[in-house]
C-alpha cells in the first residue's frame, strides 16, 4: 500500500464510522479535524481514533486501553490483540455508553 491508498483507506474508515455513530441512537458528540476523529460519551470519557501515515496504521485510544491497527487482507486488524476494528470499536462504544453497540462499516 502506498501512501496515497493509505489516506483514502483511513479517510473511508473515518467517515464510516461517523457515519455509524449518526445512525446509533445515542447522545454522542464527535470532532473530526486533520486526520484524528474525537467521539466523546455523556459520562466525559472519549474514544480517539486517529491516522498514523508513517506507520500506515490506525491507533485507537478508548477509556480502558489503545490500540494500533494494520490492514492486514483488507481488513484492520489490532497488531496487539488481533482483533478487528469494527468489533474492537463496538466493544469500547458499548462499554463507554452502557448500552450494546453495533457498529459496521455497511453505510
Amino acid at each position: 500500500m502506498n501512501d496515497v491508498e493509505y489516506d483514502e483507506l483511513t479517510d473511508q474508515v473515518l467517515l464510516a464510522v461517523e457515519d455509524a455513530i449518526e445512525a446509533l441512537d445515542l447522545d454522542l458528540d464527535y470532532e473530526s479535524h486533520g486526520g484524528l476523529l474525537s467521539i466523546s460519551f455523556p459520562d466525559g470519557s472519549k474514544v480517539i481514533i486517529n491516522k498514523q501515515p508513517p506507520l500506515h496504521q490506525l491507533w485507537v485510544a478508548t477509556k480502558f486501553n489503545g490500540h494500533h491497527f494494520e490492514l492486514k487482507d483488507g481488513v484492520w486488524i489490532d497488531n496487539r490483540t488481533g482483533s478487528e476494528f469494527w468489533a474492537l470499536i463496538s466493544d469500547a462504544f458499548s462499554k463507554q455508553s452502557g448500552q450494546n453497540v453495533v457498529l459496521a462499516d455497511n453505510y
